[in-house]
């Protein structure tokens, strides 16, 4: 069996996970990334898009919304700002999640404003991402 690494994933609300993992396929703000056993340390913030870890235990996607991953040799752990398995989703949440976005956007200093629009771009894409 290939080498697993422990994989946790906490919002400000609950644990949702902490299995092994062969291999976590996180979207990092700058691309998403592979972390796997024996990664180089690395901390990354992460955009809206969908999260997949694979393991002894199957696989498990979760939708998230932003927030920062932090790999070292043996362990990956993600603090997401939202995160949501994605078999509980349904296209109201993600719905809700874009409107949001857009009045935060429209509210968004001039200096924010790109970074604002980009988040409900990310969150349109994580929706379709999703299959909704």
């Amino acid at each position: 069996m290939a080498d697993t690494l422990q994989f946790d994933l906490v919002t400000p609300e609950r644990k949702l996970a902490s299995v092994p993992a062969t291999e976590v396929m996180i979207p990092g703000a700058e691309g998403d990334m592979t972390v796997m056993a024996g990664h180089a340390p690395t901390i990354t913030t992460l955009r809206p898009g969908i999260l997949k870890a694979i393991g002894p235990q199957g696989h498990l996607t979760f939708a998230v919304t932003g927030g920062f991953a932090e790999a070292s040799g043996p362990s990956l752990s993600v603090l997401a700002e939202q995160a949501i398995p994605v078999d509980e989703t349904s296209a109201n949440i993600f719905d809700e999640l874009v409107a949001e976005a857009r009045s935060l956007a429209e509210v968004a200093l001039p200096e924010d404003k790109a970074l604002a629009d980009k988040k409900v771009a990310d969150l349109i894409a994580l929706r379709a991402s999703a299959g909704y």
